[in-house]
């Protein structure tokens, strides 16, 4: 029987405190995250690496001396191949700490598959997570003599499992609210500078169009919803509303908050740092009456069945999902190329 290997793309994350400085610099090297010439960009990753370095290592210590994140995606990973047996095996490859895509490329070569299955774990695609992590490993792939046939998962904003999954979460974190009328449902996504979005980078519209299909799922009445942006970093102006501003407007108006992670598929220093103990205490100061989020959708299983369900497809290019202006779409690339 053919073999396949899945891959699952991921940012990373220091591993231990000594790892945060390397870590960081790995990130802002990287030409989609800092859109310099090369000698440019590697001066400010240094620096910036440095400037960020003590804040950084007090959130990883918070979390216990590391990230989480490989490991949560470790459990993805073992939950996925189990679903979908023995001719399929998965990998982990991260974009900026270990297991790096040259690391993991070394192991898929030793397995000997037939084919690749490429699934990035950015439900949204973005210039800047997505198609650096393809990018990445296309090319290394190709220099390491990794030259079998690969199908991309480019993004599954709306695919089925993945919105029922976070229907699913919501509606269960909805019970704990006795005043549904007074309750706010607050989708938060990792922000963008703005001029990214404007050149094409479809994540934004894309991140609309998984709130939507939730809210649509859900069919909630009674409770108001928004859709806000979190993790803002440098001087440039970044797409909004901030999840900050919104959880103190929120907060005058003496709401209930549920916020929703809506772009993140495990646990890590988004949710379990920044929205569990900063975005807390901000409601809490800012007179929010009480304040939940969801989990993330983690290895829930219409999540990992929607995931089965792409490793099985043949053509994982279907459809368009994102207006015609937007240039950077994966799902266009592919077929320009096909044609």
């Amino acid at each position: 029987m053919p073999r396949t290997a899945v891959i699952l793309l991921n940012l990373g994350g220091p591993d231990q405190l000594n790892s945060v400085q390397p870590f960081l610099q790995n990130l802002f090297r990287d030409p989609a995250i800092l859109r310099l010439s090369w000698i440019f960009r590697e001066i400010l990753a240094w620096l910036i690496s440095r400037k960020r370095l003590h804040e950084a290592q007090k959130i990883y210590a918070y979390l216990g001396g590391g990230s989480p994140l490989l490991k949560n995606t470790q459990i993805q990973s073992k939950a996925l191949e189990k679903a979908l047996g023995k001719n399929f095996r998965v990998f982990i490859a991260m974009r900026y700490w270990h297991p790096f895509t040259h690391e993991t490329i070394t192991q898929v070569i030793a397995y000997q598959p037939d084919d690749v299955v490429l699934l990035p774990l950015y439900p949204q695609f973005s210039t800047t997570t997505t198609a650096s992590s393809l990018k990445c490993w296309i090319e290394t792939a190709s220099k390491m003599g990794l030259n079998i046939p690969t199908r991309i998962i480019g993004c599954y904003p709306i695919a089925e499992g993945f919105i029922q999954a976070i229907s699913e979460l919501l509606h269960h974190s909805l019970q704990e609210f006795e005043d549904l009328s007074q309750t706010h449902i607050l989708f938060s996504a990792h922000g963008l500078p703005k001029r990214i979005v404007e050149s094409g980078d479809p994540y934004q519209t894309q991140v609309e169009k998984t709130v939507h299909a939730v809210i649509n799922t859900l069919k909630i009445k009674l409770c108001s919803y928004s859709i806000a942006y979190q993790s803002r970093v440098g001087p440039l102006e970044w797409i909004g509303p901030a999840t900050e501003s919104e959880i103190r407007r929120l907060g005058l108006e003496k709401k209930n908050i549920l916020l929703v992670p809506i772009s993140f598929v495990s646990e890590h220093s988004e949710t379990l740092y920044e929205i569990d103990y900063q975005y807390k205490t901000l409601a809490e100061e800012s007179g929010v009456r009480k304040f939940l989020r969801t989990q993330t959708v983690g290895i829930h299983p219409k999540f990992i069945g929607q995931i089965v369900e792409f490793c099985h497809q043949k053509n994982l290019v279907e459809n368009f999902i994102c207006p015609t202006n937007v240039e950077k779409c994966i799902c266009r690339e592919v077929m320009k190329k096909s044609v």
